[in-house]
């Protein structure tokens, strides 16, 4: 095996971790892991044999809903901060391809029926006493 495949770090959604490796760097038992799971606020990928799968994303994730615990949220109240983070994230990615598509068309079509304003001079009234 080469030095480079040693060395490469997996992308953030390769499902590479077993359970174990993945409560070991999230700092979680096993069983909360699990728990999680069950609950659906973070459902790692399966293998055939249907051995949970961990990303360096969904450890990620498992930090954040512990944290959310920890704050006192309840686990619906996770799973829907989960959806909203989640569709905001989406949207923003959506609202910076926009920009990048109206950018594009107003360098490629300048407006051309826009008039310029001209600038008027502001006289300042100082009333004098």
């Amino acid at each position: 095996m080469s030095d480079d495949l040693k060395n490469e770090v997996p992308a953030d959604d390769a499902a590479v971790y077993v359970i174990s490796v993945a409560a070991e760097i999230s700092g979680l038992h096993p069983q909360t892991l699990r728990q999680y799971d069950k609950l659906g606020l973070v459902s790692p990928s399966r293998t055939e044999g249907r051995n949970r799968r961990y990303s360096l994303r969904d450890i990620a994730l498992l930090r954040a809903v512990q944290k959310l615990v920890g704050e006192g949220i309840n686990h619906a109240g996770i799973r829907r901060i989960i959806e909203l983070e989640s569709a905001m994230a989406n949207m923003a990615i959506e609202v910076a391809q926009l920009r990048i598509e109206v950018d594009a068309l107003v360098e490629a079509n300048p407006p051309k029926g826009l008039a310029r304003r001209s600038r008027s001079e502001v006289i300042v009234y100082k009333q004098e006493k």
